[in-house]
């Protein structure tokens, strides 16, 4: 068991620039790197977060670290915790949700599920997880860590790190790649946006994106 109290944290304005940045677009931006597997989804449609990762591994009956993390968030701070995959129980609820509203944490992410949901859509708090079980865990099992290197959702994720989650999904940017890949990220939308004008003035994906020889190498002609 090792808490982690204080960590290397990214300035608050580079934090602050990933608002508003889109999953996909990062993830392109950092060599198809940080995608979280699909099945941690918005709990509901609509929700987004970004934020800097604090991270719990915890599970996968008990959520006590999951407590002792939520004491040492800051405003901003994004919870992303290593429950192991569980779907037979919801650690989180509406009582962890109003916590996280009151230390203005930035939302959730959790290999796992949560319940209460509707209250959660209700208290408009961003969750990012496996689904929704109700049934409860124990609170009494100090087994798991907080604020070490945690896997969740397939990627590896280090206190610091920028989490950014749409409805496309959550991508993990490591602190150390965060400004590169907001300078990529926007050149990738400049890239793009010139392609959709190019669309807009006629031309087709294969004449804008220069498919021709890919599709003559496997014998296709238009």
């Amino acid at each position: 068991m090792t808490v982690v109290k204080e960590f290397p944290r990214p300035a608050a304005d580079l934090v602050a620039a990933f608002r508003g940045q889109s999953p996909a677009t990062l993830h392109e931006a950092m060599g198809k790197k940080g995608a979280m597997s699909f099945p941690i989804k918005p709990l509901y449609q609509g929700m987004t977060l970004f934020g800097t990762a604090v991270t719990v591994s915890d599970g996968p009956t008990d959520n006590l670290m999951i407590h002792a993390a939520m004491a040492l968030t800051r405003p901003g701070d994004v919870l992303v915790v290593d429950f192991k995959g569980m779907t037979e129980a919801g650690p989180w609820g509406d009582v962890l949700t109003e916590a996280a509203i009151q230390r203005g944490v930035a939302g959730l992410v959790i290999d796992g599920c949560v319940r209460d949901a509707a209250a959660i859509r209700n208290m408009g708090f961003p969750v990012f997880c496996r689904g929704t079980s109700m049934k409860g865990t124990t609170k009494t099992q100090p087994t798991g860590d907080v604020n070490t290197p945690i896997v969740c959702g397939g990627v590896m994720v280090m206190p610091g790190d920028i989490v950014v989650g749409d409805d496309d999904g959550v991508v993990v940017v490591p602190q150390a790649e965060a400004a590169a890949t907001l300078a990529k990220a926007a050149e990738r939308e400049r890239m793009e946006e010139g392609l959709r004008e190019q669309l807009r003035a006629g031309r087709t994906t294969v004449e804008a994106l220069k498919l021709e020889p890919c599709l003559e190498a496997g014998g296709i002609a238009l």
